[in-house]
């Protein structure tokens, strides 16, 4: 027999609970001897009061034996079947692919970038100061800005798809079985690597195909209908071209726009990443001097309204570091990652300011591309107020409050280097502006939070891309060209890892139907 339980307990004894038989037996009533497993199928944590309690939700084997769940997804071999092009190899693409050939079809991934054991290269050498290369970087490469990030996977998608298939999806290749168990669960920067490289394997021992350093620059259309892309001239014919490009992938707007295909703006959002000590957030976070054992490095989620617009925290990367995430040579875009046992003694987190269209006023000459053009021109600047390189441009939290240049800078997780610049200056004014009053506003939740041991990295830019591809909402292909399928975070359909692979399935699926 099986019986779920809901239970709350202190930090220890949940940590343990998986052989504390005798806590469990106490609570049922029944005797020791007859619970043969307990399973935890759900954690959080409620850190509201002093007393930090763990909310867990169990399934108990009574008198019967556990059998372990192997998960198994069929993926048939897809050879000879019809071919869909899939550009990007982020999530929204591999999970369209993996999907595709769920349905009979084979993918043909075509990566601007590089696989991701050579991709680690080119990281390692911008983390150094040295040069970008534009399509081998934090953006781009396969598995896309995920591969080398916190690998978060909490979504308010829930509506949108089939969250616990995505999630099963990455255990069957190589992520540990507690993300289907975590209120907001995490793989961390060092374990997604080896989880991309199984999913192109599978992709691969099926029939699919991947073509790295494969920048697409054409489209192939015909009677306002997409039939392949072309790169350097050789062309790749499908049934159906799923754009899955990221939001990085400048040039892929700048096609569009020139081909005269739809794009839309959208609001997006700028900001720094703001790092304090971890165990200064554990200390407000946990409302204690010294954090227990049996508890991870705190974090947490903050949003205001100042004057009209949304300030909140973004990608908050407890025990983690700060990387450089341009994506081409003279900007600096920074970005926060967390390896899977958050350790660092650093906690960082996207700190950013809603920019509405009302807002690029200065920009109209460009169309719907203003905000790209904004976004573009701030990472400039912020590459021209920077030192060598990557060196990125820092302010102490509360001299930035206070227009005070900073004449020293803390240590920091960045690893190219900072150097003392007066933000408050030469960012937009709107946003320094909104910023300040926010931080204000975040230290009534969370006193201590504004505090000159923590530091503001320039400049937090892509939260999100300033444009969406629009699409039609039933067949989800793009409004004036058929069988062209925007997906995932540069189409402006997802926000995250899972966002983006539910929005990668829920294209393969509408593919499937259309042509089975």
């Amino acid at each position: 027999m099986q019986k779920e339980l809901q239970i709350v307990l202190s930090p220890e004894n949940a940590a343990t609970i998986e052989t504390n038989f005798a806590l469990i037996a106490e609570k049922l009533e029944i005797p020791v001897k007859d619970i043969h497993h307990i399973k935890v199928i759900k954690k959080s944590i409620d850190a509201r009061k002093k007393a930090i309690k763990i909310n867990l939700k169990l399934k108990i084997y009574i008198q019967e034996d556990y059998q372990s769940e192997i998960l198994n997804i069929n993926y048939p071999n897809i050879s000879d079947k019809q071919k869909v092009i899939v550009v990007g190899a982020g999530p929204a693409g591999l999970f369209a692919a993996l999907k595709l050939i769920q349905k009979g079809f084979k993918p043909i991934i075509l990566e601007r970038g590089k696989e991701v054991s050579e991709r680690k290269k080119d990281i390692a050498i911008i983390n150094r100061n040295g040069e970008i290369n534009p399509d081998s970087n934090y953006a781009f490469g396969e598995g896309g800005a995920g591969t080398f990030s916190d690998g978060k996977l909490y979504t308010r998608s829930k509506k949108r798809g089939n969250i616990k298939n995505i999630l099963d999806t990455l255990i069957v290749h190589g992520a540990k079985e507690n993300i289907n168990v975590e209120a907001h669960p995490h793989i961390g920067s060092n374990k997604l690597p080896k989880i991309i490289q199984n999913i192109r394997e599978t992709i691969l021992n099926a029939g699919g195909e991947f073509f790295f350093n494969h920048r697409v620059d054409d489209l192939i259309i015909k009677h306002n209908e997409i039939i392949g892309v072309k790169v350097n001239e050789k062309e790749f014919i499908g049934t159906a071209v799923i754009l899955a490009s990221g939001h990085s992938a400048k040039d892929i707007y700048y096609l569009l726009d020139k081909k005269d295909i739809a794009l839309e703006a959208k609001d997006f959002a700028i900001g720094v990443r703001i790092e304090h000590p971890q165990e200064m957030i554990d200390k407000i976070q946990y409302h204690c001097e010294i954090k227990s054992d049996y508890l991870p490095s705190a974090s947490y989620n903050l949003v205001a309204q100042v004057k009209n617009r949304a300030v909140y925290s973004f990608c908050m990367c407890p025990g983690g570091f700060i990387v450089p995430a341009a994506s081409a040579p003279k900007e600096i875009v920074v970005n926060g990652m967390s390896p899977s046992a958050r350790n660092s003694k650093y906690a960082n987190s996207g700190m950013v300011v809603q920019i509405k269209q009302e807002d690029l006023s200065n920009y109209k000459e460009y169309g719907v591309l203003a905000g790209l053009k904004y976004q573009e021109e701030i990472e400039k600047i912020t590459y021209r107020n920077g030192g060598n390189g990557q060196v990125a441009p820092a302010q102490r939290m509360l001299d930035f409050v206070n227009n005070k240049l900073s004449t020293s800078i803390p240590p920091t997780s960045y690893h190219p280097g900072i150097i003392s610049s007066p933000l408050h200056m030469w960012m937009p004014e709107d946003i320094v502006e909104r910023l300040q009053e926010g931080f204000k506003l975040f230290n009534n939740k969370m006193r201590g939070y504004l505090t000159n041991e923590a530091v503001l990295i320039a400049i937090e830019s892509r939260t999100s891309s300033p444009i969406r591809i629009p699409r039609d909402k039933e067949s989800l292909e793009h409004i004036q060209i058929k069988n062209l399928y925007p997906c995932g975070e540069g189409a402006g359909y997802a926000g995250g890892i899972i966002s983006a692979a539910i929005d990668g399935e829920n294209i393969a699926e509408k593919i499937a139907l259309k042509y089975s």
